[in-house]
């Protein structure tokens, strides 16, 4: 008789069906047209109705099938209002099929964190950018980013009506990355992707000096990682705080599960126990391939603005 599957692939499998469900929450608050803003910090930090409704859909779903599992969402909200529509109980037989990594096999509940952004790029579906948004939902181990779930609700939004709308990009550190075309950036070319709406005089200080030949400017973490594995850009730089660990911990998983890297400016690793404090002071930096090259170029003066 088969084994039954290891914890840890049976998470990534109803994590991937949860962030579908998620996905699905997110279409339906656009097509319904209230997307019920409220203003958090101020004008660049937002909530919508789709932020609360899929982080109340993922962490009280994923919280049933894995009690002891510890859960950290982005949005502050009581879990009493979680109606049974916003249940997903469904798993990805695919990811159950593969063979947990022997690293994983022993993992308990309770050793678990995840990390929930339920919709990564707000200010941007709020002004119709659909192809930033993701929902994110990192796994993560001895503070580790193991494997994360990436969906992309709006992908293929602009191929016309009768194209299938929406993806789902899942990976796990010893296995792989999958739902994507692993692409490298063109050779010798400087690509940087950063931030759209959180910009300032150090962001742009830091990336004038790795003398970029093109910077791309979008919205949200998953949408910056995903340009890193298709190959649309070379590295993804960030500096400043402003980024949570629920921004990063899915991302990660994806990218060192295909051989890149992520760390903050200064070269440290991003830890994920379920005490450590959510922001990310000392801001991002992210490629796929020559992470050196890169690290090497980030000024001393960025790095002794941004103390971890």
């Amino acid at each position: 008789t088969m084994a039954s599957p290891a914890l840890l692939m049976r998470v990534v499998a109803s994590a991937y069906s949860v962030a579908e469900k998620a996905a699905t929450i997110v279409r339906n608050v656009m097509s319904a047209g209230d997307l019920g803003i409220v203003e958090k910090a101020g004008p660049n930090d937002l909530q919508t109705k789709a932020d609360r409704l899929v982080q109340m859909s993922i962490c009280a779903s994923l919280a049933r099938k894995f009690p002891k599992v510890t859960i950290i969402g982005e949005e502050e909200l009581s879990n009493d209002d979680v109606t049974e529509d916003l249940i997903e109980d469904g798993h990805c037989e695919e990811i159950l099929k593969k063979p947990c990594p022997a690293q994983y096999t022993g993992i308990k509940e309770e050793e678990l964190v995840i990390w929930v952004d339920p919709l990564d790029g707000t200010k941007e579906y709020t002004e119709g950018l659909l192809d930033h948004v993701t929902v994110l939902i990192g796994i993560a181990y001895g503070g580790k980013a193991i494997a994360g779930v990436i969906n992309q609700p709006y992908f293929n939004y602009e191929a016309g009506a009768d194209a299938m709308l929406g993806r789902t990009i899942w990976g796990v550190l010893g296995i792989g990355a999958f739902g994507f075309e692993l692409t490298e950036a063109p050779a010798g070319k400087h690509i940087i992707v950063t931030t759209r709406s959180h910009s300032s005089t150090l962001v742009n200080e830091c990336i004038s000096a790795l003398n970029p030949d093109t910077v791309i400017r979008v919205g949200g973490a998953g949408n910056k990682i995903i340009q890193l594995i298709e190959g649309k850009a070379s590295a993804y730089v960030f500096a400043s705080p402003g980024c949570k660990k629920w921004d990063t911990c899915a991302p990660e998983a994806i990218l060192h599960a295909v051989g890149g890297k992520i760390t903050d400016i200064c070269g440290n690793s991003f830890h994920y126990n379920k005490d450590v404090k959510h922001m990310n002071s000392a801001g991002v930096l992210a490629t796929l391939r020559n992470y050196d090259y890169y690290a090497s170029r980030i000024p001393n003066t960025v790095k002794q603005s941004l103390v971890p």
